[in-house]
């Protein structure tokens, strides 16, 4: 049942962090202001029965599941127990929470890292199992094939309306900036702003040469709306397993992305690749026609939401570690 009046109650988890925020933001953009939302300390979706008591309590109507750990390549290869068992925690209670209190429509936020290494290019949703994973993310990317299988099997043996999105690489405004745990975007932008002014090289990972596709954080908030807001039978139609993915249609290589975030910040600084460093999957393009069918397209041009991320970030994190200083 989609989503269809403003005063409907919709539950988004994980609103403190990047995709999240998003969702909030774009839900309350679009006159849907009876939002439910908790924050990791006031309620741990690792805990069963903590969840499903809010579920009982707040009965929502709708939900978005945004809520997961997540990290770059670094942080994948450190701890793989942590992003197997944690995401898989997560994402059980609240969508066994969900499918037993009433909700009406489920959207589960995963990756496109669920798909194999080596897929052929654009990468279907019917390619999902079809190959070997990426060894440098396969715990997280596990856990969200669980996900996705957990949604699909509940759509398939009792009728509920449960979505599940893989969006390609994130990135915008309330990024994690951090270099030991973020994605390749956030992370070139804090090594590029470090080094402005100085006459030291930027260090990238790997040779360059893998190419990725970005999606700006507002347009990926539009397409959950957009989902959300969709009629059922248009939405098993143009997918009839529940799985979708997200994107903008095309990619560059990481070293195309290292010169426009170059630019972006004004580095005069030369750009050094580490090739004893794993490059991870050579390309992730992503097919999108099934959710392109539906009427939604990304607005967000990769230039202007490299600019939008860089002030964000010398509002928020340059300037907090100014003032620490």
């Amino acid at each position: 049942m989609h989503l269809s009046s403003s005063s409907e109650k919709i539950f988004v988890a994980g609103h403190c962090g990047l995709v999240g925020s998003g969702v909030v933001r774009a839900l309350r953009d679009s006159g849907y202001h009876h939002l439910v939302t908790r924050s990791r300390t006031e309620l741990d979706l690792l805990d069963q029965a903590a969840t499903d008591a809010f579920f009982a309590a707040e009965t929502p109507e709708f939900v978005v599941l945004a809520a997961a750990k997540v990290g770059g390549i670094l942080a994948n290869d450190q701890f793989p127990a942590d992003f197997l068992a944690q995401n898989l925690r997560i994402q059980s209670n609240v969508i066994e929470a969900a499918f037993r209190h009433g909700v009406k429509r489920l959207v589960f936020l995963g990756s496109t890292c669920i798909y194999p290494k080596l897929a052929p290019q654009p990468l279907k949703e019917e390619y999902l199992l079809t190959g070997p994973l990426e060894p440098t993310n396969e715990w997280y990317a596990i856990a969200k094939i669980a996900g996705v299988k957990l949604c699909e099997s509940l759509r398939k043996q009792h009728g509920v309306d449960f979505i599940s999105l893989m969006p390609t690489n994130m990135y915008g405004p309330g990024d994690n900036f951090d270099l030991q745990t973020s994605h390749v975007l956030p992370a070139m932008i804090r090594k590029f702003h470090a080094a402005k002014g100085t006459s030291d090289a930027v260090e990238l990972w790997g040779s360059g040469r893998p190419k990725r596709e970005f999606l700006y954080v507002d347009d990926l908030s539009s397409a959950v709306v957009h989902v959300l807001e969709t009629d059922e039978k248009r939405l098993h139609a143009a997918a009839p397993g529940g799985l979708m993915n997200v994107g903008v249609g095309h990619d560059l290589a990481i070293s195309e992305l290292a010169e426009a975030i170059k630019k972006t910040i004004g580095s005069s600084n030369k750009i050094v690749y580490d090739a004893t460093k794993p490059d991870g999957t050579p390309r992730k393009l992503v097919d999108v026609s099934r959710l392109f069918s539906l009427g939604w397209k990304p607005e967000v041009s990769l230039e202007d939401g490299l600019s939008r991320t860089y002030s964000w970030y010398l509002k928020h994190v340059d300037l907090a570690a100014s003032k620490a200083d």
